[in-house]
């Protein structure tokens, strides 16, 4: 018979699909590779089961990214027994937001993965296989947040399939949703498999995985995805869902329109209308409940009164998985559009707070403004008055909605060729601002406009 070769063997999938293929499909010639070979932990072990299942199996360890080394492999495989399958499984995971990914964490991802998938399509065109099997990834289709790089090297592997399916070589890129054991999934913590089951992906079984293994090569298709999904978990959050998963959804909720209220807003004032009367206090305080409410539904605590305010979000448990779903949560209470880099501009829910402050309260202010008692006109308003009015604002609330900038203008002093006080005023620069109070900022101002 033929050998198979197996790259990413010594890993927990390598090894469960290595003994399915010897006790399920009679395969008798394995050839295992990973970067360890025989050094590998658990690689004795794997040996001696598969030769007591009366396998012949060779380990190496080999960078199929290089492709001088994998040519040096391949020219190994004997002659009686030449290779006729390839299963590409494997893969390492570099997650992060996609502004800290420079280009050598792209590269640690796309060389193992993609690299070595090219030079395996490459160096075995002229092989007579009848297998060739890429272990892809859900997170492909579905754009998984902070993994930017591993969903592009496993789209990569989608397309080379579909290439060498075009020009008539086998091929079938498998999808694989999230494993319970082994694969990517092995680094998974539980706010990881928390948020996989409130997308409706249940963990993939071993037996269920070599199953759908087998079914995936049955199709005779250049693509699948063996995805097990909880249909009721689908259903309730239909409208959210990523697209593919959402076309999974029989008559569900359609997503709303970006910005058009949906029938359970109807009727329901908006944050910043919620927030309109409220002291600045208040607010904050409000922002800060809000923040560690959502960081609480984000990492499936209990309720918000496991988050503190103060305590760094990595501290909570926030990676950069779960720091765009935080985001994208707030992005949806406030109806602000936050970078993805909020956490770790902002690193505790009192920080995010604030700067939500800062982008809602020229907002609440203008609601208040439109709900509230009638004001005079600025014509009928003497100076005590604004005097007065402007001493209820903050110099945060000042700067947030740029009248203090504006104030600064106003106040700068006359061209040094003109006559009188306001010529021999101190430069703005010479002055700390934060130093001044209302009645100060006013005089500033007025001496400008009147002079």
């Amino acid at each position: 018979g033929g050998t198979v070769l197996i790259t990413g063997a010594t890993g927990a999938l390598g090894g469960l699909l290595a003994r399915h293929l010897v006790t399920e499909h009679g395969v008798r010639h394995l050839l295992l590779v990973s970067r360890r070979g025989p050094a590998a932990d658990g690689a004795d072990e794997l040996h001696r089961h598969l030769s007591e299942l009366g396998a012949h199996v060779t380990l190496a360890a080999c960078d199929v990214a290089d492709r001088t080394q994998l040519d040096t492999l391949l020219a190994g495989i004997p002659h009686d027994h030449p290779l006729t399958g390839v299963i590409h499984a494997a893969g390492i995971l570099d997650d992060g937001v996609f502004t800290t990914l420079t280009p050598e964490r792209v590269s640690a991802v796309l060389r193992p993965k993609a690299d070595a998938a090219l030079n395996l399509h490459e160096a075995t065109r002229d092989h007579n296989l009848t297998l060739f099997a890429l272990f892809s990834s859900i997170q492909g289709l579905l754009g998984g947040a902070g993994q930017a790089n591993y969903a592009a090297a496993n789209v990569f592997l989608d397309a080379l399939a579909q290439h060498r399916r075009a020009h008539g070589l086998p091929a079938v890129s498998l999808a694989w949703g999230p494993w319970a054991e082994g694969g990517m999934a092995a680094g998974l913590d539980e706010a990881d498999r928390n948020r996989f089951a409130r997308l409706g992906m249940v963990p993939i079984a071993p037996q269920q995985g070599l199953e759908l293994f087998d079914a995936a090569v049955s199709l005779g298709l250049a693509a699948a995805v063996p995805l097990p999904v909880d249909g009721a978990a689908l259903r309730a959050r239909a409208a959210d869902l990523p697209a593919p998963l959402r076309g999974l959804v029989r008559g569900g909720p359609r997503k709303a329109v970006a910005g058009a209220p949906t029938a359970g807003d109807a009727g329901r004032p908006s944050l910043a209308e919620r927030l309109a009367g409220l002291s600045p206090d208040e607010q904050e305080d409000r922002l800060v409940e809000l923040v560690r409410e959502e960081v609480a539904r984000t990492l499936d605590y209990g309720g918000h009164d496991a988050v503190e305010a103060r305590r760094g979000f990595k501290e909570l448990g926030i990676d950069s998985l779960t720091a765009v779903e935080l985001r994208n949560r707030l992005n949806k209470a406030t109806g602000l559009r936050l970078p993805a880099t909020l956490v770790f501009d902002h690193p505790t829910p009192e920080a995010v707070a604030r700067l939500l402050l800062i982008e809602l309260a020229p907002k609440a202010e203008a609601t208040d403004a439109a709900t509230g008692p009638a004001v005079p006109a600025a014509a009928d308003l003497g100076e005590p008055d604004i005097r007065r009015m402007l001493a209820t604002l903050s110099l945060d609330r000042l700067r947030a909605s740029g009248l203090l900038e504006r104030l600064l203008d106003l106040a700068e002093p006359a061209p040094a060729d003109l006559a009188g006080p306001a010529a021999a005023a101190p430069e703005a620069t010479d002055l700390d601002i934060d130093a001044l109070d209302v009645d100060a900022l006013v005089r500033m101002a007025r001496e400008s406009h009147d002079s």
